[in-house]
């Protein structure tokens, strides 16, 4: 639930821009909107999907800035009224349709700053998808690093002992001594660096980078998707409240996510599958087997790509900037430099600086 993964973070005040009404197109303007969407995707060879809390709601799982969002509520000493736990919850129709894109060729990477699991548990592969901020059905060797799939939510949050030990898989031996701890960051953690990379390399890749349910005010997650920005790609924003963002987006769609996904993939000619328990790997038995750590080989393979990418992009914009890989440890390092100056509070949110422009 929401509430309780909250309640066990550390105290941290700086929660952004909390509670701003939100705005709705009207139909006719959906539809238009909804028909460029598509009709970008169509076009695009590398599109690249960001989302936050705001594609949870309707599976019950309450946002946090949102007029009805947790910290919203908890600024006026008050608690969201609907909660699902976070196992008794299933994927949306935005999941869902993610997940088909995917499958179909028309989405090549997904970057997500939630915690419920849902991406995972719609089947979507982890090849697919970069969870930033981590995910309460796994959990993490402290020695060899190692991620596995839980089937309940974790006990603890802010990557604490769970009280498992490594178990490893039907293909590799369980490490020595290693204890499991949780995924979900705390304040104060830095962003899980595979996940970063692949997000930082797929943003810029994208020459279609979309939005869904999400402020943006989290940086530098919320920064990602105008990565693709200075090489000619595009920007959507899908919102009901305003992004520190929409002066830079091609394109701004006011109205549900999952309207939104289920107007493109019909125009897009691909059905959303519904749920199905056959495909969430917490149902399968035992979880024990299942793995969920990005191979470093896909970080390397991707970052050759990207280097010989940029350098053609930036030949082609005629950018004087420096290398692809530059550029990428530069956007690190004011993370981090970002992250020391909150007073040591960066991290996930803190990475913070909350900004609305």
């Amino acid at each position: 639930m929401s509430c309780n993964y909250a309640e066990g973070l550390s105290d941290y005040k700086h929660k952004g821009v909390l509670g701003v009404p939100e705005v709705f197109d009207d139909e006719e303007a959906i539809n238009e909107k909804c028909d460029q969407l598509a009709k970008w995707i169509q076009g695009s060879k590398h599109v690249v999907v960001h989302t936050g809390a705001g594609i949870s709601t309707s599976a019950g799982i309450p946002d946090f800035r949102g007029p009805n969002g947790v910290w919203t509520l908890e600024k006026r000493g008050e608690k969201p009224t609907v909660n699902v736990a976070f196992d008794e919850a299933i994927p949306t129709a935005t999941h869902m349709g993610l997940k088909a894109l995917v499958e179909a060729g028309h989405i090549k990477y997904v970057v997500s700053q939630n915690i419920d699991g849902l991406h995972m548990r719609s089947g979507l592969q982890r090849k697919n998808l970069a969870e930033l901020h981590g995910n309460m059905f796994i959990e993490q060797c402290l020695k060899c690093r190692r991620q596995y799939v839980r089937a309940t939510p974790a006990p603890t949050v802010g990557k604490k002992l769970t009280g498992d030990v490594c178990r490893g898989t039907k293909n590799s031996r369980a490490c020595r001594g290693g204890n499991l701890i949780d995924n979900i960051l705390d304040w104060e953690h830095d962003l899980p660096e595979s996940d970063l990379d692949l997000s930082f390399m797929h943003s810029t890749l994208a020459d279609l980078n979309i939005c869904l349910g999400t402020t943006l005010q989290i940086v530098p997650s919320g920064n990602l998707p105008l990565r693709n920005k200075r090489y000619g790609g595009r920007l959507v924003i899908c919102n009901l409240q305003p992004t520190k963002h929409d002066k830079k987006a091609d394109l701004i769609i006011s109205t549900y996510v999952d309207t939104i996904l289920q107007k493109v993939a019909k125009k897009l000619g691909v059905e959303i599958p519904a749920y199905t328990p056959d495909l969430d790997p917490t149902k399968e038995k035992p979880t024990t087997s299942l793995e969920w750590t990005i191979p470093t080989d896909e970080v390397k393979a991707l970052d050759k790509i990207y280097a010989k990418t940029v350098k053609e992009l930036a030949k082609t914009k005629k950018k004087t900037a420096g290398s692809a890989r530059d550029e990428k440890e530069e956007f690190k390092l004011k993370a981090k430099k970002l992250k020391k100056d909150t007073s040591g509070e960066g991290g996930r949110e803190g990475e913070i600086k909350v900004e609305m422009n």
